[in-house]
């Protein structure tokens, strides 16, 4: 039963995951570049009509991803035998409510960070957040196999984004999008909080593709330091994720 659950919950996680990430890009390299060729007359035609479809599939994209990821912790990990080393102590159960405790937790750091004076200082905010990922990421490790401190830290970015899109980006478009409808201009500090959050999804998605993946590689996560090339994964997403905002906002794809 275990391994059907798996099969059918997995299948599910990537198509739900290829329908919110190939929404997130869209919005990021491609439409955000598009929207500054609008004029206002444009805006009030297209945003009503393009945005509420894009962003259907988005959120429940996102919704379905999220949840199936949750049941393939619980299948794989709380009930699979691969959360715990052999020789450790801890109770399934006490684990369990760690990995999922920390999944809260992180968002809640997140979500409180970037509400401070840090929103206007990127990088100053950006390293605050590697530091406290590395502290979650180095007490997962004291507990969890390398396998699950890699997956576990890709569930706490996949929480933050999905929480962002249902929290801050969805509700923040709602307003945008009645706004323009009404021919009004949107509230700037919603423009911005929606523009940001989903800026940080993007980052946060391409190192996530990877720790979603990791458990095929055990050479990376298997070792004493597994939890340090975790970090180093993050790191990497990151500087790949600026690589392509820059390429977006290149003449060269618009060209044909």
């Amino acid at each position: 039963m275990n391994e059907w659950l798996n099969i059918v919950f997995r299948w599910i996680h990537v198509l739900a995951g290829v329908l919110w990430i190939g929404h997130l890009y869209f919005f990021n390299f491609v439409n955000a570049q598009v929207a500054k060729t609008y004029d206002a007359e444009s805006k009030k035609k297209v945003v009503p009509e393009l945005m509420p479809r894009a962003l259907y599939w988005f959120r429940w994209g996102a919704a379905w991803t999220w949840v199936t990821g949750i049941l393939l912790l619980g299948v794989v990990y709380y009930m699979g035998g691969t959360l715990l080393e052999p020789e450790s102590t801890m109770s399934l159960g006490v684990g369990s409510i760690i990995g999922l405790g920390v999944l809260l937790v992180g968002f809640g750091l997140y979500d409180a960070l970037w509400k401070t004076g840090l929103k206007s200082n990127v990088m100053a905010g950006t390293v605050v957040s590697l530091v406290l990922l590395a502290a979650i990421t180095w007490g997962l490790s004291r507990v969890f196999t390398g396998r699950a401190v890699f997956i576990h830290v890709g569930s706490i970015l996949g929480t933050i984004m999905a929480a962002n899109v249902w929290m801050r980006i969805w509700p923040s478009q709602r307003k945008i999008i009645a706004a323009i409808k009404d021919g009004q201009a949107p509230d700037a500090a919603i423009v911005a909080l929606a523009g940001m959050r989903s800026r940080h999804n993007t980052f946060m998605s391409v190192p996530l593709l990877f720790l979603m993946v990791s458990n095929h590689y055990p050479t990376v996560y298997g070792g004493p330091g597994g939890w340090v090339f975790a970090l180093g994964f993050v790191v990497a997403g990151f500087l790949v994720a600026s690589f392509l905002f820059s390429r977006s906002a290149a003449p060269s794809p618009a060209r044909y």
